[in-house]
């Protein structure tokens, strides 16, 4: 039987050559500078643009972009294809393509004002350009407010534990912003007595957990005993007439938490970042790097020292190669280019493009904190992917076809099983790995709203370094529609309230497909723009770091939007009926247009910044002016 510890050695590998090597070479090739004044220096204004620590900064940026795909897609992946081939994107996709794909849009940020790569690409290209890739990541980021959002109820839900941890947490971080920032409080004392705090809520969560309605009768399983149910106390009854409580993957505690949590990300989004975003992803960061970290090493002390309460092997149920289509129970898929559709995120996501070039860059301190931040954030979440595709070759996966709702309880429970390697208990372990994965999730979330604002507030015109509340009216440039489109109060509604139809539709299949092509079409787009960029900056600029994974990115993308338009949906569902209903024919109907639209998008501006390009190297370095038609 094969151990485990081959997938934590073959990353560990890989990712340690990349960083020594590959990111030092970028960094000198990019010619980052610790003296140039960045954005969060020139624009500070205590709201968005706040120069940050490195470390506080770094636990910002992995949270943010650390969601639940990392989680989900290895491990669905790893069981429809098998173990070897989900293993291999992470640990050679990562550090050649990933890495170097948040890197280069975190250095273009800082070079544009700490612009997002709309912006940047609008430099070069025009207007049109700018204004179709600003709108592709708009609808990206809603995309990514309704996934997680189903997500975190998913888990709230299984783990109820986890609802009162992550409410003590976000409280601490509030807390923690005001004694940081207003108090002016001593830095590392102040990190360790919060963080023991976060600690100390995990196991209140353990100990006092709760949820928001009863445990939908004649299902299987039961919440935790003594968990307050606060429908019960409040005389809510069981939550039916709760909007889409009876959909796919929902019931009325999923169904009730969804609008809350967006709620939530709403808040969040628009208070200033050192309230809530920087302290509390800084403290969180501890948790995730307490719960990535520490289950590598419970995965080397359990293999060689045999602590662990069950041999840490891959399970048999769990195939090392299940062949080019998959295991039948899927749906029988070619494992190109759908694999590295599925995994996305634990080897390269364009949402991190977003993230890098939105709030990171108006953050940083020093270009050089690029380095460890871009690169080495994104090594992270590909230890993360290695984490969750551990977590399912111990537990095993006896049900591919699953999807999200299989995919989050054995993240938690093998992860459980792997920590008993300190002994730890399993009861203790699978709560806390559930909630390191709400973590995640919680914190992308909120960070997506507030990059969907920064998105709008380009795409409607707002200066840099000026904000805006979304109640100002139609005044100077701005439409009354515009002012709410940007304002930091009303634009989370325009993210919100569709994001919440389209979960509550129960059609999560379709919103994890959309995610996972649109997500990584937006990341050969981010290729796109650093290398127009580099292009533009200087005609000696070589250009196959960032030009051969963009080329890579766009042919799996196009080709697997194709495959998900015409084959997955017109052929099988429509012309061979495999679509029963009308809300069945009307949501492929809907993935077909938008799979059409997302590839039309793609070979536009792919076509546009290759006539930039060769208007560079043709006229020795200066570009043809921009056209918009």
């Amino acid at each position: 039987m094969t151990s485990i510890i081959w997938i934590t050695v073959a990353v560990l590998g890989t990712f340690t050559v990349g960083y020594m090597g590959y990111s030092r070479y970028l960094s000198q090739f990019l010619e980052l500078d610790a003296e140039n004044e960045t954005p969060a220096h020139k624009y500070e204004d205590g709201q968005e643009y706040v120069p940050s620590k490195k470390p506080v900064l770094l636990g910002h940026h992995f949270s943010s972009i650390a969601g639940g795909a990392p989680i989900v897609g290895p491990i669905t992946a790893g069981a429809v294809w098998g173990w070897v081939p989900a293993l291999l994107w992470i640990a050679i996709g990562n550090p050649l393509m990933g890495s170097v794909h948040d890197f280069v849009s975190l250095s273009g940020s800082l070079r544009h004002e700490g612009k997002s790569i709309g912006y940047i690409i609008g430099q070069y290209v025009g207007e049109r350009g700018k204004n179709m890739l600003l709108w592709f990541a708009f609808l990206t980021i809603i995309l990514v407010v309704a996934v997680f959002a189903l997500v975190v109820a998913i888990v709230f839900d299984a783990f109820p534990q986890v609802t009162t941890a992550s409410t003590i947490y976000i409280g601490l971080a509030l807390v923690f912003g005001v004694y940081l920032y207003q108090l002016n409080g001593p830095f590392i004392p102040g990190t360790v007595l919060f963080v023991a705090g976060v600690f100390a809520g995990v196991w209140v969560g353990i100990e006092f957990p709760f949820a928001l309605f009863p445990y939908p009768a004649g299902a299987e399983g039961s919440y935790p005993q003594g968990t307050l149910v606060l429908a019960d106390a409040l005389g809510l009854g069981s939550g039916g007439w709760i909007p889409g409580s009876s959909a796919t993957a929902m019931n009325p505690n999923r169904a009730a938490w969804v609008p809350l949590i967006m709620v939530y990300a709403g808040i969040a989004s628009a208070l200033p970042v050192w309230t809530l975003l920087q302290p509390r992803d800084y403290l969180s960061s501890f948790l995730l790097y307490t719960g990535v970290g520490g289950t590598l090493l419970a995965v080397i002390v359990g293999t060689v020292f045999g602590t662990a309460s069950q041999p840490l092997v891959i399970a048999d149920s769990m195939g090392a190669f299940n062949g080019f289509w998959g295991v039948e129970g899927a749906g029988l898929m070619p494992l190109f280019p759908i694999l590295f559709l599925t995994i996305a995120c634990g080897t390269i996501s364009g949402f991190h493009s977003l993230v890098s070039s939105g709030t990171t860059a108006k953050q940083l301190d020093k270009e050089t904190d690029a380095r460890l931040i871009g690169y080495g954030g994104m090594l992270g979440e590909g230890l993360l992917a290695a984490v969750a595709l551990s977590t399912l070759a111990v537990a095993g996966f006896a049900d591919p076809a699953g999807g999200i709702g299989a995919a989050l309880p054995n993240f938690a429970t093998g992860g459980g099983i792997i920590l008993t390697s300190f002994g730890l208990p399993q009861s203790f372990g699978a709560p806390f790995m559930a909630l390191v994965l709400v973590s995640f999730l919680l914190t992308s979330t909120d960070t997506a709203v507030r990059l969907g604002r920064y998105m709008m507030e380009e795409i409607v015109g707002l200066p840099a370094g000026e904000t805006a509340s979304g109640f100002e009216g139609a005044t100077g440039s701005g439409s009354a529609l515009g002012s709410l489109a940007r304002g930091r109060y009303t634009n989370p509604l325009i993210q919100a309230i569709p994001a919440y139809l389209m979960v509550i539709s129960g059609e999560w299949l379709t919103l994890w497909a959309l995610f996972g092509g649109a997500n990584q079409l937006l990341a050969a787009l981010a290729l796109l723009t650093a290398t127009v960029w580099l292009a533009n900056w200087d005609e000696s600029k070589q250009l196959v770091s960032t030009g051969v994974p963009m080329a890579i990115m766009t042919t799996i993308t196009v080709l697997g939007l194709a495959w998900l338009a015409f084959y997955s949906n017109l052929y099988k569902k429509l012309i061979q009926g495999g679509a029963e209903g009308l809300s069945a024919i009307a949501s492929s109907v809907v993935q077909m247009v938008l799979a059409v639209v997302l590839i039309y998008i793609a070979l536009s501006l792919v076509k546009m910044g290759y006539d930039n390009i060769q208007s560079v190297r043709d006229t020795g370095g200066v570009a043809a002016e921009p056209s918009d038609d």
